[in-house]
């Protein structure tokens, strides 16, 4: 179900949406006055993960109610 064209455009759009939005709040500091390590790289990256993972659990979820 995650992996279908439509969905996974979805989800990419609000990773990348509530993302970048994260990594502006909590590392762009960092980043701007060059003290980004490989710490704050990764705590970056982590950022564009989590809410891709939940969108697409979210999907599972609303998908197995309607099939219930």
């Amino acid at each position: 179900m995650c992996t279908q064209r439509r969905h996974l455009r979805k989800t990419t759009t609000i990773a990348l949406v509530i993302g970048t939005a994260f990594v502006t709040l909590n590392q762009l500091g960092a980043i701007l006055a060059g003290q980004a390590d490989v710490g704050v790289w990764a705590r970056a990256a982590i950022t564009y993960v989590v809410p891709f993972c939940v969108s697409n659990y979210s999907i599972l979820i609303a998908t197995r109610r309607q099939d219930a």
